[in-house]
């Protein structure tokens, strides 16, 4: 049953509800106790209420709709917003995206689709991002149209709504999120006015709340409100509106990451009244776990990463539960999930990672790790794909990089770990690797004096070559999350995919241009992996690093880039590291040959 809050000439809210339960009808008639079921309406309320509707001219005699009476909208187009990851659905969305996702036979953008057709509604865009190729069937399936978001990996659904708004506007417009799965037909052949859907289930995260005019108000951070379903219906005239407001929002850079729910808000609350729902009418989709309560018989439930987990722990896969995305990595996706009361931690590669990344290179390392218990306990490591399981390691925090105390305790690992001398076949090449990222981002950078900054760098190569060095096992990635602290004092360095012969010296500057470090606190971490006692040329040569390394990771963002993979400050500072410590090094070595 939908309750809705409409201004209709003088009808209160009973009669608005009655009235929407009518014209949802297919008929438009309804006896007085079905009304009084579905409306949850005392048989008194419902007999005087449709009294009242009748004097107002509303019905007629026999309590059938006068539709040429009743201010009646006719919605006229749908929005589809199915553009954005879904990164809560690890790891369902490894093999497809979240309109995708099959519940008792459908998948849920077809289900909205049909729904949508059963109304009337035939004009459907869907905007697309995220495996976009997997929706484009529908366009010959069922005759949507379809817009590609580019941006959908850093904007939010307030930019792909502004999309489908370029050519025409929102007027007697449905705009709808792609991952709902709905019992009974959310839409309507006829609507009174605007409204946006949301659930009498009471929860904490949400911005929304109903009075008991079912208008919608702002509600308090940490406050209950109503679930948000995400639905809404645009009239003509909000619509309009909406339209003008949506489209100057969106080319304010600080709304790049809102939702397109924003441009809703006023002063006093929402620009538009609530239609409420009950909590079992509509589900929205966004785990794995939340798939499985739906549809425990789903055969996405044996998707291939939860097929793999089951095989390696020995257990059912209705024992994985308690699935939660980690911090979205530069290179992964991991998620933490826990079976039979323990913690693990599941590896998915991210885009282009296949490109940049030798798993079999890796699995050697862990290998050898192994063998000296050095790392993280991985229970199953795939060569090829670069799927990877390991146990969670429990009351463990990572490295402060602006902590001295953890700053000490972390380098000091560092170098008995460099002191083992571990070794394996095959090198971390940095000028190689500089030039193979250069490669795979194709075009010319984005810095415009890049081939000037290249050139130092390339200088710098021969500075480099002419010293004596001792290369051992290095990590690469020796930044200062993947250094973990336990509680019992112990160190555990995690993610070793990079690792590989080095100058150990290389571990101590990618520590310092992943914590995006200034000369002082660099200079204070060199100090602290030597005790003080770190030889000038030796610092030197650690700048260099910093300004080679700098230069190698700014091309793999500039890589990354392409996927639509955006680092932010973080890709800018490893070119600021190219241009300032080459500049920096090859100033002193002039002065020394001078």
């Amino acid at each position: 049953m939908f309750i809705k809050s409409v201004k209709v000439d003088k009808m209160n809210e009973k009669e608005n509800v009655i009235l929407r339960c009518l014209a949802n009808n297919n008929n438009g008639k309804m006896t007085q106790r079905k009304l009084a079921q579905t409306t949850s309406f005392s048989l008194g309320t419902v007999n005087k209420s449709l009294s009242i509707l009748e004097k107002m001219g509303y019905l007629k005699k026999d309590l059938t709709l006068n539709f040429k009476k009743v201010p009646f909208q006719k919605p006229k187009r749908a929005i589809i917003l199915a553009a954005g990851y879904g990164m809560r659905m690890v790891p369902l969305n490894v093999e497809f995206p979240k309109g995708l996702i099959e519940v008792k036979g459908e998948f849920l953008i077809e289900r909205l689709i049909n729904q949508l057709h059963e109304v009337g509604i035939k004009d459907i865009t869907i905007v697309v991002g995220f495996m976009k190729e997997r929706y484009e069937y529908l366009i010959d399936k069922y005759g949507v149209k379809m817009i590609v978001n580019n941006h959908y990996s850093d904007m939010n659904n307030l930019y792909s709504l502004s999309l489908a708004c370029r050519n025409s506007g929102l007027s007697n417009t449905y705009v709808i999120p792609c991952d709902i799965y709905a019992k009974l037909n959310p839409f309507s052949k006829y609507e009174l006015e605007s409204w946006y859907m949301v659930s009498k289930e009471k929860v904490y995260n949400t911005n929304i709340t109903l009075n008991k005019k079912l208008q919608l108000k702002k509600v308090k951070k940490g406050n209950l409100g109503n679930r948000m379903i995400g639905i809404a219906y645009l009239d003509e005239q909000d619509g309009n509106i909406l339209t003008t407001k949506l489209r100057n929002y969106v080319e304010q850079p600080k709304n790049n990451g809102e939702y397109w729910e924003i441009i809703l808000e006023n002063s006093e609350g929402y620009i538009v009244n609530g239609l409420l729902v009950p909590p079992d009418l509509i589900t929205e989709i966004n785990t794995y776990e939340e798939l499985r309560e739906l549809d425990e018989n789903s055969n996405q439930l044996d998707n291939k990463i939860i097929k793999l987990i089951s095989s390696v722990l020995c257990v059912d896969n209705k024992e994985i539960g308690q699935i939660k995305l980690l911090k979205k990595g530069m290179t992964n996706r991991s998620f933490k999930f826990t079976c039979q009361n323990k913690r693990y931690i599941m590896r998915i590669p991210g885009e282009g990672t296949g490109e940049l990344i030798s798993r079999k290179k890796e699995s050697k390392v862990y290998h050898l790790l192994s063998q000296h218990n050095i790392g993280e306990k991985v229970l199953y490591i795939n060569a090829d794909n670069g799927y990877k399981l390991s146990e969670f390691i429990e009351g463990a925090r990572t490295c402060n990089s602006d902590s001295q105390e953890d700053l000490t305790k972390c380098m000091d690992y560092l170098r008995k770990f460099h002191h083992l001398g571990l070794k394996v076949n095959f090198t971390f090449d940095l000028f190689e690797k500089i030039n193979f990222y250069e490669g795979l981002r194709k075009g010319t950078s984005n810095y415009r004096d890049y081939l000037l900054i290249k050139a130092r760098i390339l200088k710098l190569k021969e500075y480099i070559e002419s010293l004596d060095k001792q290369l051992v096992l290095c990590h690469i990635d020796a930044n200062a999350d993947n250094f973990l602290l336990k509680k019992d004092g112990d160190i555990v360095l995690i993610d070793w995919e990079y690792a590989a012969m080095q100058d150990p010296d290389v571990d101590i500057a990618m520590f310092a241009i992943y914590s995006m470090y200034e000369r002082d606190q660099l200079d204070n971490l060199i100090d602290t992996y030597y005790k003080g006692n770190c030889p000038d040329d030796t610092r030197l040569k650690i700048y260099a690093y910093v300004a080679i390394c700098g230069l190698l990771w700014s091309n793999w963002c500039e890589y990354k880039n392409t996927l639509g993979v955006d680092f932010g400050e973080y890709s800018f500072m490893q070119y600021r590291y190219a241009k300032e410590y080459s500049k920096l090094v090859l100033d002193v070595l002039e002065k020394k040959n001078a």
